[in-house]
């Protein structure tokens, strides 16, 4: 099935792009969790518009009266703060993550599917990088998909500018999968490294297949291609667009 742009016309008119990312990423799921040993499973997480729920924190620090909960000491009320600073915040997140259950769900893997909110805005952007940085860090394997046709920031190469500033990836595609590996040092005169495979996607084309390393756990082949199929199939998205 070839990548079709669901971020212009005609699909973008016929078609809600959260709704297909949020199916795409119960697919990718469903197809991750056949290939996992016991142990292991796989689960979607889709949040759109996130935000902080002012109206909850203005209401858990309102003056208590004689209705408030046993326990709240009345009269009681926080001090002003000693610093307020910006604090970005990652946007949609349209994920997938692979867990491990041996002692209790512990995450070893993760899917992440770029929306235009991670894109549009360099505080967007540096947030969505940041999580994923922190991933790679844990040693979680990570698979970034970018098909987002209508912005033009670069998770990919921001995440290398982060991580290595003298990492070149010559000629990046706009449009891409990428895996990324981390790899523990061996000896002590040894350093981590993290190992890339990147794959170009274009509209028009299929979209392949890339590994997704999971820590401490085997690789799983992650098909792009058959879970993108399923969801046109699935959303009644014909390649024509329609």
């Amino acid at each position: 099935m070839p990548l079709q742009d669901h971020f212009h016309p005609p699909l973008s008119l016929r078609r809600h792009w959260h709704a297909f990312h949020n199916a795409w990423s119960t697919y990718i799921a469903s197809a991750l969790n056949q290939q996992l040993p016991p142990g292991y499973f796989a689960e979607p997480n889709v949040q759109f518009g996130i935000e902080i729920d002012v109206g909850t924190f203005e209401e858990a620090n309102r003056k208590p009266d004689a209705d408030s909960p046993v326990g709240v000491e009345a009269g009681w009320i926080p001090p002003a703060p000693m610093l307020t600073v910006p604090l970005p915040l990652a946007g949609d997140i349209v994920e997938i993550g692979v867990f491990h259950t041996e002692e209790g769900p512990t995450l070893v893997g993760a899917v992440e599917l770029v929306s235009p909110s991670n894109k549009d805005r360099p505080e967007h952007s540096e947030a969505f990088v940041s999580k994923c940085v922190s991933y790679l860090q844990q040693g979680i394997g990570l698979v970034i998909v970018d098909v987002v046709t209508d912005r033009r920031a670069n998770m990919h190469m921001a995440l290398l500018a982060r991580l290595a500033a003298d990492a070149a990836d010559l000629n990046p595609p706009d449009l891409y999968a990428v895996s990324y590996r981390p790899v523990a040092a061996v000896g002590e005169v040894d350093q981590a490294q993290m190992k890339i495979w990147r794959q170009p996607l274009a509209v028009g084309h299929p979209l392949g297949i890339v590994p997704l390393w999971l820590r401490g756990g085997p690789c799983l082949r992650l098909d792009l291609d058959a879970t993108y199929e399923r969801t046109c199939q699935e959303q009644r998205v014909q390649a024509n667009g329609m």
